[in-house]
């Protein structure tokens, strides 16, 4: 009978061996823990992201009572201070050089011709504990922060970083490559003058909320075509510039738009340096920045990242990266199967089904009869005798 994969087998076959490989090797990534390699650490955390297991006890009782599974995958059991240990020393950029690889094929999978390059960026916080000492405080939360630009048009994430909560959100914004034609949004936390620039340099547009502080005086007046968008209104539109005479002067032109949100009376101001767009179009791209939030409540709720298999800070990184591998693999294997089941419903089902051999494209159906399985057909009035 022809060999079926796993579910966990399919949804790791975007992970190309020999790039997997090659990072290893760049990172030394097999240097401290050679009897258990990065590949196979690799595939436990995965494990641990899909089953949703809680502990590293867990996590080892799960994996080990599979190990029928093993041989396919190209691994071996798992011992849970082995797992530990990894935990604690294995480079992270192992982790994170292999989520931009997956990153870059969920984007090239979903990318359409012609969508306009949206770019959302913001953080979110990771609160840690009373065991988590070591953790840095911002003065509202102990523990770390995701950084994440986000493609809202191909639902990837395209850079990820890891931070301590005390570390600045601009700096880490400065780390994305700038793309020519995007549209960057981002809040008021990512505020740099000299970024700003370099966007506008580029050929590219960004739309974000101007600190309290920022003193900026009207240079002309723009006409308002339509002022009703979908739960705000454009009250006004006009070009400013810095009215300050120092460093923080901008040399490109400024424009300020102000909207009012329906549901709550609200109004917030925006600058961005497009000129060509509606007022109307930009109230709507600072809109969808609330997607991002969507996906930050998405991954805490539905991936292992509240729950930590290690108290120190390379262990919290690591899952933390091996969560969001885990959820490009499922958005990958979304688009590669056509699945139409939401995301969520897929996620519980993958939990549910994982070292299943079946179609993964089927996976809400029960699995067929096996066909060569012989069906016995009796008459109805055929005797039937039971030996005992």
């Amino acid at each position: 009978m022809r060999f079926t994969s796993s579910i966990f087998a399919k949804l790791l076959e975007p992970l190309n061996r020999r790039q997997f490989d090659g990072i290893v090797a760049r990172h030394r990534g097999n240097a401290y823990d050679k009897s258990f390699e990065s590949w196979d650490h690799l595939l436990v955390l995965m494990f641990g992201q899909f089953s949703k297991a809680e502990t590293l006890r867990g996590v080892e009782a799960s994996w080990n009572a599979n190990r029928q599974h093993h041989y396919h995958l190209a691994s071996g059991t798992v011992q849970r201070s082995t797992l530990s240990d990894a935990n604690r020393r294995r480079p992270v950029e192992v982790f994170s050089d292999t989520f931009i690889l997956l990153a870059g094929q969920l984007d090239r999978l979903a990318r359409r011709d012609g969508r306009a390059m949206l770019r959302l960026i913001d953080s979110t916080p990771i609160p840690l504990g009373k065991l988590y000492g070591w953790a840095k405080s911002n003065g509202r939360f102990k523990g770390m922060k995701v950084h994440i630009v986000y493609a809202p048009e191909t639902d990837s994430p395209r850079i990820l970083g890891i931070t301590n909560a005390n570390v600045n959100d601009a700096p880490v914004g400065r780390t994305a490559t700038i793309e020519a034609g995007a549209t960057y949004v981002f809040d008021k936390g990512y505020c740099h003058y000299g970024w700003w620039r370099q966007i506008a340099d580029a050929k590219a547009f960004f739309v974000t909320r101007p600190k309290s502080s920022m003193k900026l005086e009207l240079v002309e007046q723009r006409p308002l075509l339509t002022v009703t968008g979908d739960g705000f209104t454009v009250l006004d539109d006009a070009e400013v510039s810095f009215a300050s005479k120092g460093d923080s002067k901008l040399p490109i032109r400024l424009r300020q738009i102000k909207v009012q949100r329906h549901e709550t009376g609200d109004v917030l101001t925006l600058l961005t340096n497009d000129l060509a767009r509606p007022a109307l179009e930009i109230a709507a791209l600072y809109k969808a920045r609330w997607q991002i939030e969507l996906l930050f409540r998405w991954i805490k709720q539905h991936l292992k990242i509240r729950k930590f298999l290690g108290n120190n800070d390379n262990a919290i990184r690591l899952q933390i990266y091996a969560a969001m591998i885990a959820y490009a693999l499922l958005r990958i294997a979304v688009r590669t199967y056509k699945i139409h089941l939401s995301i969520l419903r897929f996620t519980d089902l993958v939990a549910q089904c994982l070292f299943d051999r079946r179609d993964i494209a089927a996976i809400d159906r029960p699995p067929p009869v096996n066909p060569s399985t012989r069906k016995t057909r009796s008459s109805p009035h055929q005797l039937r005798f039971t030996y005992v």
